[in-house]
Protein backbone atom coordinates (compact mmCIF):
# COMPACT_ATOMS: atom_id res chain seq x y z
CA UNK A 1 0.00 0.00 0.00
CA UNK A 2 1.91 3.21 -1.21
CA UNK A 3 1.96 6.86 0.42
CA UNK A 4 -0.27 8.68 -2.23
CA UNK A 5 -3.07 5.45 -1.73
CA UNK A 6 -2.97 6.06 2.30
CA UNK A 7 -2.78 9.93 2.14
CA UNK A 8 -6.13 9.83 -0.24
CA UNK A 9 -7.41 6.88 2.19
CA UNK A 10 -6.93 9.39 5.21
CA UNK A 11 -8.26 12.76 3.15
CA UNK A 12 -11.72 10.59 2.44
CA UNK A 13 -12.03 9.52 6.14
CA UNK A 14 -11.75 13.19 6.95
CA UNK A 15 -14.49 14.06 4.48
CA UNK A 16 -17.00 10.99 6.02
CA UNK A 17 -16.27 12.64 8.97
CA UNK A 18 -16.89 16.20 8.34
CA UNK A 19 -20.15 15.05 6.10
CA UNK A 20 -22.21 15.13 9.16
CA UNK A 21 -21.86 18.36 10.46
CA UNK A 22 -23.25 21.41 9.70
CA UNK A 23 -21.52 24.99 8.23
CA UNK A 24 -21.64 26.20 12.04
CA UNK A 25 -20.23 22.78 13.46
CA UNK A 26 -17.86 22.23 10.79
CA UNK A 27 -16.19 26.23 11.15
CA UNK A 28 -16.49 25.60 15.19
CA UNK A 29 -14.25 22.32 14.68
CA UNK A 30 -11.66 23.35 12.01
CA UNK A 31 -11.71 27.04 11.38
CA UNK A 32 -9.94 28.18 14.99
CA UNK A 33 -6.42 27.72 13.87
CA UNK A 34 -6.14 30.31 10.95
CA UNK A 35 -2.75 30.34 9.44
CA UNK A 36 -0.39 33.50 9.04
CA UNK A 37 0.28 32.98 4.99
CA UNK A 38 -2.28 31.73 2.62
CA UNK A 39 -3.25 31.89 -0.68
CA UNK A 40 -6.99 34.10 -0.51
CA UNK A 41 -7.79 34.92 -4.05
CA UNK A 42 -10.98 35.57 -6.20
CA UNK A 43 -11.33 36.48 -10.01
CA UNK A 44 -13.35 39.55 -10.94
CA UNK A 45 -14.75 38.89 -14.18
CA UNK A 46 -15.00 42.23 -16.36
CA UNK A 47 -16.47 40.39 -19.37
CA UNK A 48 -19.87 41.42 -20.09
CA UNK A 49 -19.75 43.64 -16.58
CA UNK A 50 -20.45 40.28 -14.91
CA UNK A 51 -19.00 41.38 -11.76
CA UNK A 52 -18.05 44.54 -12.93
CA UNK A 53 -18.38 47.42 -14.18
CA UNK A 54 -22.20 47.50 -14.29
CA UNK A 55 -22.50 51.23 -15.54
CA UNK A 56 -20.89 52.42 -18.72
CA UNK A 57 -18.20 55.37 -18.60
CA UNK A 58 -19.40 57.47 -21.01
CA UNK A 59 -19.11 60.71 -19.08
CA UNK A 60 -17.24 62.57 -16.31
CA UNK A 61 -20.43 61.76 -13.72
CA UNK A 62 -20.42 57.79 -15.48
CA UNK A 63 -16.17 57.48 -15.04
CA UNK A 64 -16.89 58.17 -11.51
CA UNK A 65 -20.01 56.08 -10.82
CA UNK A 66 -17.64 52.97 -12.40
CA UNK A 67 -14.87 53.89 -9.76
CA UNK A 68 -17.26 54.13 -7.05
CA UNK A 69 -18.58 51.04 -7.99
CA UNK A 70 -15.26 49.26 -7.94
CA UNK A 71 -13.83 50.94 -4.18
CA UNK A 72 -17.23 49.03 -2.95
CA UNK A 73 -16.25 45.95 -4.24
CA UNK A 74 -12.65 45.90 -3.28
CA UNK A 75 -13.75 47.49 0.26
CA UNK A 76 -16.08 44.28 0.58
CA UNK A 77 -13.48 42.41 -0.49
CA UNK A 78 -10.78 43.28 2.12
CA UNK A 79 -13.22 43.49 4.73
CA UNK A 80 -13.75 39.51 3.76
CA UNK A 81 -10.01 38.73 4.75
CA UNK A 82 -9.19 38.36 0.25
CA UNK A 83 -5.58 39.38 -0.03
CA UNK A 84 -5.49 38.47 -3.97
CA UNK A 85 -7.14 39.59 -6.65
CA UNK A 86 -7.72 38.12 -9.97
CA UNK A 87 -8.99 41.16 -12.13
CA UNK A 88 -10.01 40.20 -16.07
CA UNK A 89 -7.74 42.60 -17.80
CA UNK A 90 -7.60 40.43 -21.39
CA UNK A 91 -10.70 39.48 -21.83
CA UNK A 92 -11.14 38.10 -25.93
CA UNK A 93 -8.84 39.54 -27.53
CA UNK A 94 -9.74 42.93 -26.50
CA UNK A 95 -8.38 44.33 -22.81
CA UNK A 96 -9.17 46.62 -20.04
CA UNK A 97 -6.22 49.56 -20.60
CA UNK A 98 -4.93 51.99 -23.40
CA UNK A 99 -3.21 49.22 -25.35
CA UNK A 100 -0.32 49.05 -28.13
CA UNK A 101 -1.36 45.73 -29.54
CA UNK A 102 -5.00 45.04 -28.81
CA UNK A 103 -8.02 46.92 -28.80
CA UNK A 104 -10.33 48.11 -25.92
CA UNK A 105 -12.76 45.94 -24.84
CA UNK A 106 -16.13 47.00 -24.59
CA UNK A 107 -16.65 46.77 -21.14
CA UNK A 108 -15.94 49.63 -19.24
CA UNK A 109 -16.69 52.52 -22.41
CA UNK A 110 -20.14 50.10 -23.75
CA UNK A 111 -18.41 50.31 -27.45
CA UNK A 112 -15.96 48.08 -28.50
CA UNK A 113 -12.53 49.61 -29.51
CA UNK A 114 -13.38 52.85 -27.35
CA UNK A 115 -11.96 53.97 -24.58
CA UNK A 116 -13.11 54.57 -21.60
CA UNK A 117 -11.78 58.00 -20.81
CA UNK A 118 -9.61 56.72 -17.74
CA UNK A 119 -7.13 53.73 -17.29
CA UNK A 120 -9.48 51.14 -15.72
CA UNK A 121 -6.39 48.53 -14.70
CA UNK A 122 -4.44 51.85 -13.28
CA UNK A 123 -7.22 52.13 -11.53
CA UNK A 124 -8.05 49.16 -9.71
CA UNK A 125 -4.28 48.41 -8.61
CA UNK A 126 -4.01 51.81 -7.24
CA UNK A 127 -7.31 50.65 -5.16
CA UNK A 128 -6.04 47.05 -4.25
CA UNK A 129 -2.90 48.34 -3.35
CA UNK A 130 -4.31 50.71 -0.78
CA UNK A 131 -5.95 47.99 0.45
CA UNK A 132 -2.98 46.10 1.14
CA UNK A 133 -4.46 43.52 -1.80
CA UNK A 134 -2.20 42.35 -4.71
CA UNK A 135 -3.57 42.34 -8.09
CA UNK A 136 -3.07 40.27 -10.52
CA UNK A 137 -3.98 40.98 -14.25
CA UNK A 138 -6.06 37.51 -15.93
CA UNK A 139 -5.31 37.26 -19.71
CA UNK A 140 -7.36 34.93 -21.08
CA UNK A 141 -4.93 33.87 -23.55
CA UNK A 142 -6.47 31.35 -26.41
CA UNK A 143 -10.00 32.02 -26.91
CA UNK A 144 -10.17 35.39 -28.75
CA UNK A 145 -14.07 35.75 -29.42
CA UNK A 146 -16.43 35.01 -32.25
CA UNK A 147 -15.07 35.03 -35.65
CA UNK A 148 -16.02 38.47 -36.67
CA UNK A 149 -16.10 40.35 -33.29
CA UNK A 150 -13.80 43.34 -33.04
CA UNK A 151 -10.80 41.49 -30.58
CA UNK A 152 -10.75 38.48 -33.44
CA UNK A 153 -11.18 40.92 -36.48
CA UNK A 154 -8.12 42.66 -35.25
CA UNK A 155 -5.95 39.94 -34.65
CA UNK A 156 -6.70 37.97 -37.53
CA UNK A 157 -5.83 41.13 -40.18
CA UNK A 158 -2.17 41.08 -38.49
CA UNK A 159 -1.71 37.76 -37.86
CA UNK A 160 -3.69 36.08 -40.90
CA UNK A 161 -2.11 32.49 -39.66
CA UNK A 162 -2.23 32.76 -35.78
CA UNK A 163 -5.68 32.53 -35.25
CA UNK A 164 -8.17 29.10 -36.60
CA UNK A 165 -11.74 29.15 -36.36
CA UNK A 166 -13.79 26.67 -34.20
CA UNK A 167 -17.70 26.66 -34.78
CA UNK A 168 -17.56 29.91 -35.21
CA UNK A 169 -15.19 31.15 -32.59
CA UNK A 170 -11.73 32.07 -33.40
CA UNK A 171 -8.43 30.80 -31.02
CA UNK A 172 -5.20 31.35 -31.02
CA UNK A 173 -3.46 28.25 -32.19
CA UNK A 174 -1.12 26.77 -29.66
CA UNK A 175 0.96 25.07 -32.44
CA UNK A 176 1.74 28.50 -34.48
CA UNK A 177 5.24 29.35 -33.79
CA UNK A 178 3.72 33.18 -33.18
CA UNK A 179 1.95 32.01 -30.55
CA UNK A 180 4.29 32.18 -27.56
CA UNK A 181 5.98 35.08 -28.66
CA UNK A 182 2.45 37.20 -29.08
CA UNK A 183 1.39 36.24 -26.16
CA UNK A 184 4.68 36.95 -23.90
CA UNK A 185 4.48 40.43 -25.88
CA UNK A 186 1.11 41.65 -24.08
CA UNK A 187 2.14 39.84 -20.76
CA UNK A 188 5.35 41.38 -20.89
CA UNK A 189 3.53 45.08 -21.96
CA UNK A 190 1.18 45.20 -19.11
CA UNK A 191 4.17 43.90 -16.30
CA UNK A 192 6.28 47.07 -17.85
CA UNK A 193 3.99 49.50 -17.94
CA UNK A 194 2.20 48.61 -14.49
CA UNK A 195 2.79 48.45 -10.66
CA UNK A 196 1.05 44.84 -11.18
CA UNK A 197 2.03 41.90 -8.86
CA UNK A 198 1.23 39.20 -10.88
CA UNK A 199 0.09 37.51 -14.52
CA UNK A 200 -2.43 35.04 -14.54
CA UNK A 201 -3.16 33.25 -17.14
CA UNK A 202 -6.53 31.63 -17.88
CA UNK A 203 -7.63 29.56 -20.40
CA UNK A 204 -4.40 28.56 -21.09
CA UNK A 205 -5.16 25.39 -23.03
CA UNK A 206 -7.03 23.48 -26.83
CA UNK A 207 -10.88 23.87 -25.91
CA UNK A 208 -12.63 21.08 -25.90
CA UNK A 209 -14.23 21.20 -29.40
CA UNK A 210 -10.91 21.14 -31.26
CA UNK A 211 -10.31 18.57 -33.39
CA UNK A 212 -6.80 17.66 -32.44
CA UNK A 213 -4.61 16.26 -35.62
CA UNK A 214 -1.51 16.09 -33.38
CA UNK A 215 -0.38 13.56 -30.90
CA UNK A 216 -1.02 14.60 -26.95
CA UNK A 217 2.70 15.01 -25.85
CA UNK A 218 3.12 17.43 -28.86
CA UNK A 219 0.33 19.26 -27.23
CA UNK A 220 1.76 19.65 -24.41
CA UNK A 221 4.69 20.54 -25.48
CA UNK A 222 2.67 23.68 -27.28
CA UNK A 223 0.94 24.78 -24.11
CA UNK A 224 3.97 24.58 -21.88
CA UNK A 225 6.20 26.72 -24.87
CA UNK A 226 3.64 29.54 -24.40
CA UNK A 227 3.96 28.90 -20.24
CA UNK A 228 7.74 28.87 -20.49
CA UNK A 229 8.07 31.81 -22.49
CA UNK A 230 5.59 34.44 -20.95
CA UNK A 231 7.44 33.46 -17.62
CA UNK A 232 10.50 33.75 -18.69
CA UNK A 233 9.48 37.29 -20.65
CA UNK A 234 7.67 38.65 -17.70
CA UNK A 235 10.56 37.79 -15.39
CA UNK A 236 13.06 39.93 -17.40
CA UNK A 237 10.96 42.70 -16.94
CA UNK A 238 10.11 42.08 -13.42
CA UNK A 239 11.32 39.55 -11.78
CA UNK A 240 9.33 39.65 -8.92
CA UNK A 241 5.62 39.65 -10.63
CA UNK A 242 4.26 36.55 -10.38
CA UNK A 243 3.13 34.01 -13.05
CA UNK A 244 0.17 31.47 -12.58
CA UNK A 245 -2.02 30.45 -14.18
CA UNK A 246 -5.79 28.11 -13.94
CA UNK A 247 -5.93 24.62 -15.00
CA UNK A 248 -8.38 22.55 -15.08
CA UNK A 249 -9.17 21.38 -11.65
CA UNK A 250 -8.60 17.69 -12.01
CA UNK A 251 -4.97 17.15 -13.19
CA UNK A 252 -5.25 13.51 -14.37
CA UNK A 253 -7.05 10.30 -13.06
CA UNK A 254 -5.98 8.88 -10.28
CA UNK A 255 -5.77 4.97 -9.79
CA UNK A 256 -9.29 4.70 -7.45
CA UNK A 257 -11.05 8.10 -8.84
CA UNK A 258 -11.89 8.71 -12.29
CA UNK A 259 -12.03 12.35 -13.88
CA UNK A 260 -14.67 11.82 -16.17
CA UNK A 261 -13.02 12.73 -18.99
CA UNK A 262 -11.96 15.96 -17.84
CA UNK A 263 -8.61 16.65 -16.95
CA UNK A 264 -5.86 19.32 -17.38
CA UNK A 265 -2.88 16.35 -18.70
CA UNK A 266 -5.51 14.44 -20.80
CA UNK A 267 -7.80 16.81 -21.75
CA UNK A 268 -6.53 20.66 -21.81
CA UNK A 269 -3.33 19.33 -22.47
CA UNK A 270 -1.88 21.08 -19.38
CA UNK A 271 1.09 19.50 -17.56
CA UNK A 272 0.58 22.08 -14.71
CA UNK A 273 2.60 20.72 -12.74
CA UNK A 274 5.63 20.41 -14.61
CA UNK A 275 4.79 24.31 -14.67
CA UNK A 276 5.69 24.33 -10.89
CA UNK A 277 8.39 22.28 -10.73
CA UNK A 278 10.61 23.31 -13.56
CA UNK A 279 9.76 26.67 -11.97
CA UNK A 280 7.79 27.97 -15.20
CA UNK A 281 5.26 29.37 -12.89
CA UNK A 282 4.78 30.94 -9.43
CA UNK A 283 1.63 29.21 -8.10
CA UNK A 284 -1.32 27.64 -9.30
CA UNK A 285 -5.31 28.15 -8.96
CA UNK A 286 -6.64 24.72 -10.45
CA UNK A 287 -10.44 25.55 -11.00
CA UNK A 288 -12.06 22.66 -8.81
CA UNK A 289 -15.40 23.52 -9.54
CA UNK A 290 -16.81 19.79 -8.55
CA UNK A 291 -17.71 18.16 -4.96
CA UNK A 292 -17.36 14.44 -3.11
CA UNK A 293 -15.05 12.50 -4.74
CA UNK A 294 -14.48 14.85 -7.77
CA UNK A 295 -12.88 17.79 -5.36
CA UNK A 296 -11.27 15.81 -2.33
CA UNK A 297 -9.32 13.49 -3.87
CA UNK A 298 -8.28 15.81 -6.90
CA UNK A 299 -7.46 18.66 -3.70
CA UNK A 300 -4.92 16.24 -1.92
CA UNK A 301 -3.41 15.27 -5.64
CA UNK A 302 -2.19 18.66 -6.18
CA UNK A 303 -0.98 19.06 -2.87
CA UNK A 304 1.01 15.98 -3.59
CA UNK A 305 3.15 18.10 -6.57
CA UNK A 306 5.35 19.52 -3.45
CA UNK A 307 5.71 22.26 -1.50
CA UNK A 308 4.04 24.94 -3.81
CA UNK A 309 1.67 27.75 -3.73
CA UNK A 310 -1.85 25.90 -4.82
CA UNK A 311 -5.01 27.52 -4.26
CA UNK A 312 -8.29 25.75 -4.88
CA UNK A 313 -10.59 27.04 -7.27
CA UNK A 314 -13.50 26.75 -5.43
CA UNK A 315 -17.13 27.56 -7.30
CA UNK A 316 -19.54 29.22 -5.00
CA UNK A 317 -21.64 29.69 -8.24
CA UNK A 318 -22.94 26.51 -7.65
CA UNK A 319 -24.49 27.70 -4.63
CA UNK A 320 -26.94 29.33 -6.76
CA UNK A 321 -30.33 27.27 -7.65
CA UNK A 322 -30.07 27.88 -11.18
CA UNK A 323 -26.90 25.96 -10.76
CA UNK A 324 -26.34 23.01 -8.94
CA UNK A 325 -27.85 24.44 -6.18
CA UNK A 326 -25.17 23.25 -3.23
CA UNK A 327 -25.82 24.15 0.44
CA UNK A 328 -23.23 26.63 2.01
CA UNK A 329 -21.81 23.13 3.67
CA UNK A 330 -20.58 22.14 0.72
CA UNK A 331 -18.43 25.19 -0.02
CA UNK A 332 -17.97 25.43 3.73
CA UNK A 333 -16.13 21.50 3.86
CA UNK A 334 -13.93 22.34 0.59
CA UNK A 335 -12.87 25.73 2.20
CA UNK A 336 -11.58 23.89 5.62
CA UNK A 337 -10.28 20.61 3.57
CA UNK A 338 -8.12 22.65 1.65
CA UNK A 339 -6.67 24.80 4.45
CA UNK A 340 -5.96 21.40 5.92
CA UNK A 341 -4.25 19.68 2.85
CA UNK A 342 -2.02 23.48 3.06
CA UNK A 343 -3.64 24.93 -0.19
CA UNK A 344 -5.44 28.47 -0.28
CA UNK A 345 -8.36 29.30 -1.19
CA UNK A 346 -9.45 31.43 -5.02
CA UNK A 347 -13.39 32.68 -5.32
CA UNK A 348 -15.08 32.02 -8.72
CA UNK A 349 -16.61 34.48 -9.14
CA UNK A 350 -16.15 38.17 -7.20
CA UNK A 351 -20.17 38.54 -7.15
CA UNK A 352 -21.14 35.91 -5.22
CA UNK A 353 -19.03 36.37 -2.97
CA UNK A 354 -19.62 40.35 -2.47
CA UNK A 355 -23.63 39.28 -2.73
CA UNK A 356 -23.45 36.91 0.60
CA UNK A 357 -25.15 33.74 -1.52
CA UNK A 358 -26.63 31.43 0.99
CA UNK A 359 -24.64 33.43 3.63
CA UNK A 360 -21.16 32.70 2.08
CA UNK A 361 -19.63 36.11 2.89
CA UNK A 362 -20.60 36.14 6.24
CA UNK A 363 -18.86 33.09 6.87
CA UNK A 364 -16.14 33.99 5.07
CA UNK A 365 -15.88 37.36 6.54
CA UNK A 366 -16.48 36.39 9.51
CA UNK A 367 -14.99 32.89 10.45
CA UNK A 368 -12.84 31.63 7.96
CA UNK A 369 -10.90 34.66 7.21
CA UNK A 370 -11.42 36.16 10.40
CA UNK A 371 -7.68 37.59 10.99
CA UNK A 372 -5.96 39.47 7.94
CA UNK A 373 -3.12 36.76 6.15
CA UNK A 374 0.26 37.03 4.21
CA UNK A 375 0.56 35.30 1.18
CA UNK A 376 3.11 32.38 0.76
CA UNK A 377 6.95 33.21 -0.37
CA UNK A 378 7.50 32.74 -3.47
CA UNK A 379 9.76 29.36 -3.52
CA UNK A 380 11.88 30.94 -5.97
CA UNK A 381 13.12 33.56 -3.97
CA UNK A 382 14.17 33.06 -0.57
CA UNK A 383 16.17 36.07 0.74
CA UNK A 384 17.02 38.03 4.50
CA UNK A 385 15.65 41.59 4.32
CA UNK A 386 16.76 43.80 7.17
CA UNK A 387 13.94 45.11 9.57
CA UNK A 388 12.62 48.46 9.29
CA UNK A 389 14.08 50.98 11.98
CA UNK A 390 12.89 53.76 14.52
CA UNK A 391 9.36 52.74 15.08
CA UNK A 392 7.70 55.54 17.17
CA UNK A 393 4.63 55.05 18.46
CA UNK A 394 1.80 58.60 19.19
CA UNK A 395 -1.08 57.53 21.18
CA UNK A 396 -4.71 60.19 21.04
CA UNK A 397 -8.07 59.66 19.83
CA UNK A 398 -6.25 57.54 17.12
CA UNK A 399 -3.26 55.55 17.26
CA UNK A 400 -0.16 56.99 14.86
CA UNK A 401 2.73 54.78 13.77
CA UNK A 402 5.91 56.17 12.46
CA UNK A 403 8.95 53.68 11.29
CA UNK A 404 12.00 54.29 8.76
CA UNK A 405 13.13 52.22 5.66
CA UNK A 406 15.73 49.42 6.30
CA UNK A 407 18.91 50.45 6.36
CA UNK A 408 19.59 48.07 3.88
CA UNK A 409 18.20 48.10 0.31
CA UNK A 410 15.85 45.44 -1.52
CA UNK A 411 16.12 44.53 -5.25
CA UNK A 412 12.65 44.82 -4.85
CA UNK A 413 9.73 46.98 -4.00
CA UNK A 414 8.95 47.02 0.00
CA UNK A 415 6.30 46.29 1.91
CA UNK A 416 5.24 46.81 5.61
CA UNK A 417 3.14 44.25 8.23
CA UNK A 418 1.99 45.87 11.23
CA UNK A 419 0.91 43.93 14.56
CA UNK A 420 -0.56 44.71 17.66
CA UNK A 421 -0.95 42.97 21.25
CA UNK A 422 -2.14 43.56 25.05
CA UNK A 423 1.31 41.35 25.74
CA UNK A 424 4.93 42.45 24.60
CA UNK A 425 6.63 41.87 23.05
CA UNK A 426 4.28 41.36 20.44
CA UNK A 427 4.42 37.84 19.07
CA UNK A 428 4.51 38.04 15.22
CA UNK A 429 4.15 34.33 14.97
CA UNK A 430 0.19 34.79 15.85
CA UNK A 431 -1.80 35.40 12.99
CA UNK A 432 -4.19 36.68 15.68
CA UNK A 433 -1.99 39.82 16.37
CA UNK A 434 -1.61 40.74 12.64
CA UNK A 435 -3.09 43.98 11.94
CA UNK A 436 -2.59 44.99 8.77
CA UNK A 437 -0.51 43.77 5.78
CA UNK A 438 1.70 45.23 2.78
CA UNK A 439 1.75 48.73 3.79
CA UNK A 440 3.91 50.63 1.43
CA UNK A 441 3.98 53.79 3.34
CA UNK A 442 6.25 54.02 6.45
CA UNK A 443 3.53 56.08 8.77
CA UNK A 444 0.01 54.20 9.74
CA UNK A 445 -2.80 55.88 11.41
CA UNK A 446 -5.35 53.74 13.61
CA UNK A 447 -8.39 53.96 14.59
CA UNK A 448 -10.45 52.45 17.39
CA UNK A 449 -7.71 49.98 18.28
CA UNK A 450 -7.20 48.95 22.17
CA UNK A 451 -4.01 47.88 21.66
CA UNK A 452 -0.96 48.50 23.94
CA UNK A 453 2.34 47.68 22.09
CA UNK A 454 3.20 47.08 18.18
CA UNK A 455 5.06 46.02 16.08
CA UNK A 456 6.20 45.95 12.38
CA UNK A 457 8.21 43.91 9.17
CA UNK A 458 9.54 44.72 6.19
CA UNK A 459 8.96 42.36 3.37
CA UNK A 460 9.85 42.16 -0.11
CA UNK A 461 7.95 41.82 -3.01
CA UNK A 462 8.46 37.81 -2.69
CA UNK A 463 7.14 37.66 0.41
CA UNK A 464 10.22 37.32 2.37
CA UNK A 465 9.84 39.00 6.08
CA UNK A 466 12.03 40.83 8.03
CA UNK A 467 12.36 40.33 11.76
CA UNK A 468 10.59 42.31 13.92
CA UNK A 469 10.95 45.30 14.72
CA UNK A 470 9.41 46.19 18.36
CA UNK A 471 8.38 48.98 20.30
CA UNK A 472 10.43 49.66 22.95
CA UNK A 473 9.31 48.43 26.40
CA UNK A 474 8.27 51.24 28.54
CA UNK A 475 10.22 51.47 31.71
CA UNK A 476 9.38 49.40 34.40
CA UNK A 477 7.31 47.39 32.15
CA UNK A 478 6.57 44.04 34.09
CA UNK A 479 6.07 40.93 31.86
CA UNK A 480 3.36 38.57 33.08
CA UNK A 481 3.69 34.48 32.65
CA UNK A 482 7.12 34.31 32.24
CA UNK A 483 8.48 30.90 32.09
CA UNK A 484 10.93 30.41 35.78
CA UNK A 485 14.85 30.13 35.35
CA UNK A 486 17.62 30.64 37.66
CA UNK A 487 19.95 32.06 34.86
CA UNK A 488 21.20 28.64 34.37
CA UNK A 489 18.01 26.12 33.81
CA UNK A 490 14.43 27.28 31.92
CA UNK A 491 11.70 25.30 33.67
CA UNK A 492 9.77 23.39 31.58
CA UNK A 493 6.88 21.45 33.29
CA UNK A 494 4.64 20.82 30.04
CA UNK A 495 7.00 20.52 27.29
CA UNK A 496 6.19 16.53 25.50
CA UNK A 497 9.27 16.87 22.91
CA UNK A 498 12.79 16.13 23.74
CA UNK A 499 14.33 19.10 22.10
CA UNK A 500 13.61 22.69 22.72
CA UNK A 501 14.54 25.85 19.97
CA UNK A 502 15.01 29.57 21.25
CA UNK A 503 14.70 32.54 19.80
CA UNK A 504 15.36 36.01 20.48
CA UNK A 505 12.93 39.14 19.92
CA UNK A 506 13.75 39.47 16.53
CA UNK A 507 13.33 35.99 15.37
CA UNK A 508 16.56 34.75 15.31
CA UNK A 509 17.12 31.41 16.52
CA UNK A 510 19.88 31.33 19.28
CA UNK A 511 19.84 27.77 20.58
CA UNK A 512 18.64 24.22 19.90
CA UNK A 513 19.20 22.13 23.30
CA UNK A 514 17.86 19.03 24.39
CA UNK A 515 15.64 19.43 27.49
CA UNK A 516 16.71 17.79 30.14
CA UNK A 517 14.16 15.72 32.58
CA UNK A 518 13.75 17.13 35.68
CA UNK A 519 15.89 20.31 35.15
CA UNK A 520 14.73 21.59 31.56
CA UNK A 521 16.81 23.31 29.37
CA UNK A 522 20.37 24.99 30.09
CA UNK A 523 20.84 28.60 28.87
CA UNK A 524 23.80 29.38 31.19
CA UNK A 525 25.07 30.49 27.61
CA UNK A 526 22.62 32.96 26.79
CA UNK A 527 23.11 36.86 27.25
CA UNK A 528 20.57 38.72 29.65
CA UNK A 529 17.60 39.45 27.87
CA UNK A 530 14.07 38.42 26.40
CA UNK A 531 13.67 35.04 24.79
CA UNK A 532 11.04 32.58 23.41
CA UNK A 533 10.90 29.04 24.05
CA UNK A 534 9.82 26.38 21.64
CA UNK A 535 9.22 22.32 21.55
CA UNK A 536 10.80 20.66 18.56
CA UNK A 537 9.71 17.84 17.92
CA UNK A 538 11.63 15.06 14.71
CA UNK A 539 9.73 16.32 12.19
CA UNK A 540 11.26 19.88 12.51
CA UNK A 541 7.70 21.15 13.51
CA UNK A 542 7.98 24.23 16.60
CA UNK A 543 5.22 24.88 19.24
CA UNK A 544 5.68 27.76 21.30
CA UNK A 545 5.94 27.09 24.95
CA UNK A 546 5.81 30.80 26.03
CA UNK A 547 8.69 33.97 27.10
CA UNK A 548 11.14 33.86 29.61
CA UNK A 549 14.03 36.25 30.55
CA UNK A 550 17.13 36.46 31.86
CA UNK A 551 18.52 39.85 34.27
CA UNK A 552 21.71 38.57 35.17
CA UNK A 553 23.84 35.67 35.29
CA UNK A 554 24.46 33.58 37.51
CA UNK A 555 28.00 32.86 39.00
Amino acid sequence: MNFKYLYRLGLLIIFLCMSAYSAKAVGSLYDQHWPKREQRAVWLTTIGGLDWPHCYAQSRYSIEKQKAELITILDKLHHAGINTVLLQTRIRGTVIYPSAIEPWDGCCSGVPGKSPGYDPLQFAIEQCHKRGMELQAWIVTVPVGRWNALGCKTLRKKHPHLVVQVQGEGYINPASPQAKTYLANICAEITRRYDIDGIHLDYIRYPETWHLAIGADVARHNITAIVEEVNKTVKHVKPWVKTSSSPIGKYADLTRYSSKGWSAYNRGYQDAKQWLQQGYMDELYPMMYFRDNQFYPFAADWRETGAYPIASGIGIYQLLPSEANWSIDEVVRQLNVSRRLGLGQAFFRSKFLTDDVKGIYTYVANHFYRYPALLPVNPYHNATVAPPVDLKVMKGLTIRLFWNEPQQKSSTPLYYNVYASNSWPVDVDNPQCLLAVRQSRCSMTIEGANYQYWAVTAMDSYGNESVALQQPSPKGMSVLGLLPNDGIWLKLRHASETMALLKDLTGRTVSIKSIVKDKGVSISHLAPGYYYAYSLNKKGITHRLGLFMISKKSK
